[in-house]
């Protein structure tokens, strides 16, 4: 098996940076949202919940591949081995999977709030993102 070059892993960590970033922040943009129209249906809790999810998730995943930035930049006050690029890099993929399915469930929760058929719709349309992505990253 070919070893991944530490150039490749910043690369990599970059762009999840940049893309848990910007999926973050409009994850807590729905829950500031949520919190000033003070919904009491039952549907804006359960996308509160799962806003708070995806944003939480997006928040470790940003963290951790900045620690994988880190690590691999020249400099760094610690010698670093490739297996010790595991700890950062599996936890950042994980939760960077879990920000997207939590993102993809509150979107697909979302229509529920306005009407039966617009929630089918939205539901339906998160489900085909999830398979595509799915497709994409397999």
């Amino acid at each position: 098996m070919q070893e991944i070059s530490f150039e490749y892993w910043q690369q990599l960590a970059e762009q999840t940076i940049l893309i848990s970033s910007l999926l973050g922040g409009f994850s807590i943009a729905v829950i500031a949202n949520l919190l000033v129209a003070q919904l009491e249906k039952k549907i804006s809790k359960n996308i509160m919940v799962v806003s708070t999810l995806a944003a939480c998730s997006f928040l470790i995943c940003l963290f951790s591949m900045t620690k994988l930035r880190l690590m691999t930049t020249e400099g760094y006050p610690i010698e670093v081995l490739q297996e010790d690029l595991n700890q950062p890099r599996i936890i950042g993929s994980i939760f960077f999977f879990l920000g997207i399915f939590w993102l993809i469930t509150m979107i697909a929760l979302s229509g529920w709030t306005q009407s039966k058929r617009l929630g089918i719709f939205t539901t339906a349309i998160g489900i085909l993102t999830l398979l595509a992505i799915i497709i994409m990253v397999t």
